[in-house]
């Protein structure tokens, strides 16, 4: 990723889980990664950057500068002088003590020119045109970028990632040293995500980041050897903590959440804990007052847990997400919309016992919901879009994924709606060129995701250039989609991006 580009090459994607990988470094923070966006924003950033041109025609068209454009980081770092090094740590931080960066009076050019290159008005103004991973080489130019760059308003919403092994450097001796958090704190990072760590490694996080006490908001831990102990120490140490994810950790058990859960946590996600259960959203729903978002794969829960909420949750939760809770009934759909009345996001994603009766119950007694996840629920029939289509007047998101008895005349239900934005039937089966047509008079949509649809043709899909509005359009693994197809939208819808 820290490979300069040249002047044709796009710039990397990024992954689909959001991760941005950065290249090994010695000081042991060169894996670091950035999260960011939704699917949609990651599509995005693989776009190649909009650099606004404020720079003078004399610096943009300096004949000694071997770069083509101002269109990408490595242009700038040669405008100011140096590239970056190979393999050099993107979120690390602090730039080695034996390296140098050069100062403003070392830059080429006139002095005028070189006063442009490091005029901080400027640069506040060009790095905002940047991915995250294209500033994290930006801040390597020099002291003059960097001290601008380091600026937190350059770096909210984004979340470093740490594995164990990056949290530690190897002394000569042999023996192993934290490393300094202080590049991190200075940038005013409030959510990390801390892979594979153990108790000790978070008591040292603890230690050696300096807003670690009030300053973090967010705290994720995945595949982590956290026990019920360390649980309770980072959340009695960390008191600024508000969101909670733990992932994959499966050496805490129930009663440690039930003696470290605070009731300042708002949001919590829970999956792939193998020690969750019941008694789990038990003390979820007692010890959290304030939850207001709860997303939870626990293939262990019952429909009995999820009577468990209270009046005030009830009133505060707006955010459901039960992933893969294969245990879940029409029983338990009947305790949630009576317990969390007021959600406005539910996903059911994977929750194969639920049936057309308890999309029915969803439809009728969560009328804000805007958002719904129906997902890899392969019991669901055209009657249940008939009852969202009915009852679900605010719905913007629709996903139906694997939904495999989903047909024609389940989308001629759905083009009633006004309000749906996005719409997701990834591998429904039995969606047809028919059924498309269903599709074309939903002027509000602006996603429509089609991919592996077998039995859409490429005159079926031709017909989707009536909605113009249509701001991404996906058809990966769609045998109707030919080159031929993509030629045709890429004329006829100039601001849809299609995703092959």
């Amino acid at each position: 990723m820290s490979n300069p580009r040249n002047g044709d090459t796009k710039p990397p994607c990024l992954p689909r889980n959001g991760l941005v990988k950065i290249p090994t470094q010695p000081n042991g923070l060169g894996s670091a990664s950035i999260t960011k966006g939704t699917p949609a924003v990651k599509n995005r950033l693989c776009q190649p950057s909009s650099v606004p041109a404020i720079l003078s025609p004399a610096l943009a068209h300096r004949s000694d500068l071997p770069i083509p454009s101002l269109a990408s980081p490595l242009s700038l770092a040669a405008l100011a002088g140096v590239s970056s090094p190979p393999g050099a740590s993107l979120v690390g931080l602090n730039t080695s003590e034996g390296s140098e960066q050069p100062s403003p009076e070392r830059l080429p050019g006139s002095p005028s020119e070189r006063q442009l290159a490091v005029d901080e008005k400027i640069l506040n103004r060009l790095f905002w045109y940047f991915s995250a991973c294209e500033k994290c080489v930006l801040a390597q130019v020099c002291k003059a970028w960097r001290r601008v760059l380091y600026q937190p308003k350059f770096w909210v919403g984004l979340t470093p990632v740490l594995h164990t092994k990056e949290l530690y450097n190897v002394l000569p001796s042999g023996e192993k040293e934290f490393v300094s958090l202080q590049g991190f704190a200075v940038r005013g990072f409030d959510s990390f995500c801390l892979v594979g760590v153990s108790d000790l490694d978070i008591c040292e996080f603890i230690d050696n980041y300096p807003l670690s006490k009030k300053g973090v908001k967010s705290m994720s831990l995945k595949r982590s050897t956290i026990t019920d102990a360390g649980l309770e120490v980072m959340l009695e140490q960390m008191q600024g903590v508000v969101r909670l994810e733990l992932s994959g950790c499966n050496d805490f058990t129930e009663a440690g959440l039930w003696s470290s859960l605070n009731a300042r946590i708002t949001a919590l996600s829970v999956s792939d804990c193998i020690n969750v259960a019941d008694d789990a959203i038990a003390a979820i729903s007692q010890l959290l007052p304030n939850l207001t978002e709860l997303n939870l794969q626990a293939y262990h829960v019952t429909d009995t847990a999820l009577a468990y909420f209270t009046a005030k949750q009830g009133y505060t939760t707006h955010t459901l997400r039960l992933n893969s809770c294969w245990e879940i009934t029409n029983h338990g759909v009947v305790n949630m919309v009576h317990s969390l009345p007021n959600l406005s996001v539910l996903s059911l994603s994977g929750c194969s016992k639920v049936t057309d009766d308890g999309v029915e119950l969803v439809a009728e007694n969560l009328r804000k919901l805007r958002s719904l996840d129906l997902s890899w629920c392969p019991r669901i029939t055209d009657m249940a879009l008939e009852y969202i289509a009915c009852d679900l007047h605010k719905l913007e998101e629709l996903v139906l994924d694997r939904c495999v008895r989903i047909t024609d005349t389940g989308l001629s239900y759905l083009s009633t709606m006004s309000s749906l934005r996005s719409l997701y039937l990834r591998w429904c089966c039995q969606v047809q060129d028919f059924g498309l047509k269903h599709l074309l008079s939903m002027g509000s949509l602006r996603l429509l995701s089609l991919a592996g649809c077998p039995l859409l043709t490429t005159t079926g899909l031709s017909g989707l250039v009536q909605l113009q509005e249509l701001e991404e359009l996906e058809l990966t693994n769609c045998p109707g989609a030919t080159p031929e197809l993509f030629k045709y939208f890429s004329q006829h819808l100039p601001c849809c991006m299609v995703i092959e």
